[in-house]
């Protein structure tokens, strides 16, 4: 089904709608961020030379760094009367990086999920089981309010307690399920350990995202659980979860380009690719009133793919991500960047500032684990209490800032593999 008349729209109805949001974002950034309006001067580049999407390179990008350093409010549009609800995320040194919606932000997003969700074969018929965690955390919130949206039944049970899910599942007869793809994997495997047929529930669609997955993974999902298992793509910089989503016919990933226009760039040049091309993907935002973003750079790898799908949608489709151009690594959908946990160790000031991550998959969850370089002097057969205590320090430490669980072993001093004279960062064994 689709949702709304922007998902059909020709190539020529859509720049035109596309460009005339873009003006007017424009404009709006100018008059009220000052952020933009001194990046904008410096360029020497004024409101009226940006007349629609063909001058849309002439912008400047936004980065994560540039969300932190204006911390906490200074990236919005609009006095905070207007702001009705702010989300936050965790930065590379505990500086959460927030934004923020109005009323007419909130009534956008949600019709956006709800494109997700019909997208995927939902109608307001469904019963939606909502196992992403609720909070600042965008996804569980987005998915709720898109439901309601679609008029469909939301179970707003968050993340955690997999034989709770279970139980709930079953009783209250959920037909759609609303998690991370490792923790709909995990399901499937938590069903067959207590030999329930995935057909005694009634289950037919996963809406999963908030962290890469293979189309193997899907495979294993779809089997386990006897679902359908589609996938939805965002990030709460751009509005959360709703960026982008895969119809029924898994056709690749169609954008909500009325909202967020997607370009592809060189991540190193910055040069715009053309059509087809791989690279790094930037979104600009059209519709947003509390927090727009001009050409914000999002990391990840990939490319765009033109032309109507079978489903009737004409909007274009990114294909599934092949990675990221910095070292952003996501745990069960947790963005964690290296830094953070170089600046918990740091902080604490216990242990040499070597570390590693060693990144695996353990039944189907994804785990970390935090190689940190002891100190010269320490003794690691009569200093093992102290040892000890230094690890559950480290391990509360990062608890705290990330809000996942981790394993840190603390190893001999200069045991950590070196390359030219560099500790090696991140052991990701998921991607062997």
């Amino acid at each position: 089904m689709i949702w709304q008349k922007e998902e059909a729209l020709s190539r020529d109805e859509m720049c035109a709608l596309q460009s005339k949001r873009l003006v007017k974002t424009v404009a709006h950034v100018y008059e009220n961020v000052p952020f933009y309006k001194k990046k904008m001067d410096d360029m020497g580049l004024e409101v009226g030379d940006i007349r629609g999407i063909e001058d849309l390179n002439k912008l400047p990008f936004t980065t994560k760094q540039d969300l932190r350093d204006n911390y906490p409010y200074g990236m919005f549009a609009v006095p905070m009367k207007q702001v009705v609800r702010v989300h936050a995320s965790s930065g590379t040194t505990g500086q959460p990086t927030v934004v923020g919606y109005t009323q007419n932000d909130l009534d956008m997003w949600a019709n956006c999920m709800a494109r997700v969700l019909a997208g995927m074969g939902a109608t307001d018929e469904d019963i939606v089981h909502n196992a992403l965690g609720y909070g600042f955390f965008t996804g569980g919130l987005g998915f709720h309010y898109g439901s309601e949206k679609l008029g469909a039944t939301i179970v707003p049970i968050s993340s955690g307690n997999t034989k709770k899910q279970v139980q709930i599942m079953r009783e209250f007869e959920s037909t759609v399920l609303v998690t991370t793809p490792s923790y709909a994997l995990y399901m499937g495997e938590y069903l067959r350990n207590l030999g329930i047929d995935p057909r005694e529930l009634k289950l037919r669609i996963g809406a999963l995202g908030g962290e890469p997955w293979s189309y193997e993974m899907r495979g294993q999902i779809e089997e386990s659980l006897g679902i359908k298992a589609y996938d939805s793509y965002g990030m709460s910089e751009i509005v959360g979860p709703g960026v982008g989503f895969e119809c029924t016919h898994k056709n690749h990933v169609h954008l909500n380009e009325d909202h967020f226009i997607p370009e592809i760039v060189d991540p190193e040049t910055l040069e715009v690719l053309p059509m087809g091309a791989t690279g790094e993907i930037v979104f600009t935002t059209v519709t947003k009133e509390a927090m727009p973003l001009l050409r914000y750079r999002t990391r990840d790898i990939t490319s765009l793919v033109e032309g109507p799908c079978s489903c009737g949608r004409t909007t274009v489709r990114m294909r599934k991500c092949t990675g990221r151009s910095d070292d952003m690594l996501i745990i069960r959908g947790v963005n964690v960047f290296p830094s953070q946990i170089e600046s918990v160790l740091l902080n604490l000031g216990e242990t040499a500032p070597h570390y590693m991550l060693i990144v695996d998959r353990v039944n189907n969850l994804d785990t970390l684990e935090v190689w940190v370089e002891g100190k010269e002097g320490i003794t690691f057969v009569d200093g093992m209490r102290h040892m000890k205590e230094i690890e559950k320090r480290i391990t509360a430490e990062i608890h705290s800032v990330l809000g996942l669980q981790v394993k840190v072993k603390l190893v001999e001093p200069k045991s950590i593999e070196r390359s030219e004279g560099k500790a090696k960062r991140i052991i990701d064994k998921r991607r062997n």
